[in-house]
């Protein structure tokens, strides 16, 4: 699994990047949700971190728009 990065380190990666992270991350959330529904999900706490880290990417591209 990919590491969470910190809004300092995002901020330094250029738009093109930061949408490839985004699409990365939101594919990562959707293997996430059906091994939550099929009850497979080892690490349950992983689901909010990718969560965040969009969130932090959403706002770094809306601040820069």
């Amino acid at each position: 699994m990919s590491d969470i990065k910190k809004a300092k380190e995002l901020r330094a990666m250029d738009d093109a990047a930061l949408r490839n992270r985004m699409d990365e991350l939101a594919a990562e959330a959707m293997k996430l949700r059906f091994q939550k529904a099929t009850m497979q999900l080892s690490n349950p706490a992983r689901i909010v971190q990718v969560r965040r880290e969009i969130a932090r990417i959403k706002t770094i591209l809306a601040e820069r728009a």
